[in-house]
């Protein structure tokens, strides 16, 4: 009876359509499905009891993954654009801070405390914008996100006092933070695991980019107009992203999809639909998924020495960039009377350095490629850390470069060619360190991420602060001196994990529980295998031993990790 009210031209079935979904309704109903949907053999009976399990189907499209390599590429760019935005309005501050001291009559220190709260509302959104996404998808997130963002930018611009700024661009850090938290995620929805670390890399440039571009923008800016003008501009910017949100980026979140897709059958045929994830796993309520956000982190943070260690190592790395933007207008526009504008220009050798960074990401992917496929397609968490080696060493030399290059009587080139390796550097340190924690915490790997991101943005918001008191009291030679011993210490890290880390993971509470479980995983797939070899009469292979212990799933895996998302 459903067929022929649907296949009636002028009584269709609302939210049906007959091949394909108009791109307009893919962006507004994210429940919109086709006649082949409607009509697909589901698995199941339909009733309260066995209801009928709602999966993507051949060709669904629907399905993130079978997106046009077009509109991959183009959501893959706005959310990389509107990441660069959110980390240049961190920066972009730092270029106008002289003209902000200078209108309200207030120290450098409390000036700079607009750099830093900014950034200390990365720490805090995250925890909500990360568990909000699982009930409500990626696309509400980022279209709310940014809206608020450009209304505290705007406020900022007018302000009349240094309070109200401070207070403004804290608010525009925490709201703005959901493609940080949610960015990455949206990614990995629309590609496999073999195409994702490609895609990755290229994105994970975005929130490095930013920062260098950020001191450029906003000291020109600042210079030739006012502080207002920066601020105006980055609410204008961040209106921007939010209008390429609102036009250019679908949901992509699956387990939401699903969810609504199962909603929408069951309105239309009475009959009872559920989520093949929401069957096999059912939804964790909100209160409980903000509670684990809260609260998982910060028990990883000191209870497993792998994920100390590393979000320590990154903490300190990200720190370092921010409170280049202290040390920057100390070393060449006090010292050497650069204006704001050209002192900016000094970020040139690190965003020089992130750009060679990401170009290397790409044959360090396939490097790691081939060593998945040389482990039989398991390749071990340790694979990672390969790509961090060579930065581990450029890091300190760029920051003892600066540190003993950056005098007067030392032409300006030579210090700031010397930053060049900390942005290559840092760029690589932070995607190995980044993968090399997904793979060893696949199920706490949500956890895992929040907790390096607390820590990477409470030194980002620390270290600028710190920065004028260390630079008068140590002097431009010393004062960055202290960072690149903290950076020299860690430097043995990759080493030491590439030999040892798999014996570590197995002492560390977690990273050997969540080994557990994908050993599990492994094996409830080789007999699925088995079982569907013998049952259509083929000859199967006895599954070869993993080459590792810490071998993963990497499919599972890539769920596991969307679903903690």
């Amino acid at each position: 009876m459903l067929d022929d009210v649907e296949n009636k031209p002028h009584s269709p079935v609302a939210g049906v359509y007959r091949t394909s979904i108009p791109y307009w309704r893919m962006l507004t109903d994210q429940a919109a499905i086709t006649q082949e949907v409607l009509d697909y053999d589901y698995h199941g009976s339909g009733t309260e009891e066995d209801p009928y399990s709602v999966s993507w189907i051949p060709n669904d499209p629907r399905n993130p993954m079978q997106f046009s390599s077009m509109r991959k590429m183009t959501i893959t760019f706005i959310v990389a654009f509107s990441t660069m935005i959110v980390s240049l309005t961190s920066s972009a501050y730092s270029g106008s801070i002289k003209e902000v001291v200078a209108y309200f009559g207030v120290s450098s220190q409390v000036a700079t405390l607009g750099l830093s709260l900014f950034v200390l509302g990365f720490a805090v959104g995250p925890l909500l914008w990360a568990p909000l996404s699982e009930v409500v998808g990626r696309q509400v997130p980022f279209f709310c996100s940014f809206f608020l963002m450009t209304v505290f930018s705007a406020g900022c611009a007018g302000v009349q006092n240094i309070w109200s700024l401070l207070i403004l661009r804290f608010f525009a850090g925490a709201f703005g933070s959901s493609p940080l938290a949610n960015g990455g995620g949206s990614i990995s929805d629309m590609y496999p695991a073999r195409q994702r670390g490609l895609a990755l890399s290229l994105y994970a440039g975005a929130p490095f980019l930013g920062p260098a571009l950020g001191p450029i923008t906003g000291g020109f800016l600042s210079m030739n107009a006012s502080w207002r003008w920066v601020e105006g501009f980055l609410a204008a910017s961040g209106a921007l992203v939010w209008l390429l949100m609102a036009v250019g980026v679908p949901e992509t979140y699956a387990p939401l999809l699903l969810r609504r897709r199962a909603a929408r059958l069951s309105q239309i045929t009475g009959k009872v639909y559920r989520s093949k994830i929401d069957i096999d796993k059912p939804r964790m309520p909100f209160t409980r998924l903000l509670a684990v956000s809260l609260s998982r982190p910060w028990v990883l943070l000191l209870r497993e020495p792998i994920v100390t260690l590393f979000a320590t190592y990154i903490a300190i790395v990200y720190g370092t960039l921010y409170m280049l933007f202290a040390a920057f207008p100390i070393v060449y526009e006090q010292t050497r009377g650069w204006n704001p504008g050209v002192g900016g220009l000094a970020f040139l050798g690190v965003m020089i350095g992130i750009i060679i960074g990401v170009v290397c990401t790409i044959p360090a992917n396939f490097h790691y490629m081939r060593v998945q496929d040389a482990h039989n397609g398991f390749a071990p968490p340790e694979a990672r850390l390969m790509q961090c080696m060579p930065a581990a060493i450029a890091i300190p030399i760029s920051q003892f470069w600066f540190a003993w290059t950056n005098h007067p009587s030392i032409h300006w080139s030579v210090s700031i060619i010397g930053t060049g390796p900390f942005g290559f550097g840092l760029i690589l340190i932070y995607l190995g360190v980044m993968n090399y924690l997904i793979d060893s915490y696949t199920i706490y790997a949500a956890s895992v991420l929040a907790a390096n991101a607390l820590l990477r943005c409470i030194f980002g918001a620390v270290f600028p602060i710190i920065a004028t008191y260390m630079y008068d009291g140590l002097g431009i030679h010393w004062a960055p001196t202290i960072p690149a011993f903290m950076s020299l210490l860690c430097m043995p890290a990759p080493f030491l994990f590439y030999r040892y880390g798999a014996t570590i993971r197995t002492r560390c509470k977690y990273a050997a529980e969540s080994h557990r479980y994908l050993l599990k995983l492994m094996e409830d797939a080789a007999q699925q295998r088995s079982s569907l070899g013998e049952k259509s009469g083929l000859k199967t292979e006895p599954e070869e031993p993993v080459a590792t212990p810490e071998s993963v799933v990497m499919g599972e895996k890539g769920r596991e990790i969307d679903a903690l998302r």
